[in-house]
């Protein structure tokens, strides 16, 4: 069986100052401080929450 791609998600920039559906975005990816870090399922779902707080999230393919 064929292991799911996954994605490891960091925060890399402050959400101060962001409108609050970006900042509900991050925090529905699992981030809160700087440098956290979440490894989720590559999918979808994920890819458009990345995309829209792109400048402020690093991502990694695992």
């Amino acid at each position: 069986m064929a292991k799911a791609k996954q994605l490891k998600v960091t925060l890399i920039r402050s959400t101060i100052g962001q409108k609050p559906d970006k900042v509900a975005t991050v925090r529905s990816l699992g981030l809160k401080k700087i440098s956290s870090s979440n490894i989720l399922n590559d999918n979808d779902a994920i890819r458009g929450m990345v995309a829209s707080v792109s400048h402020l999230v690093k991502v990694e393919e695992i």
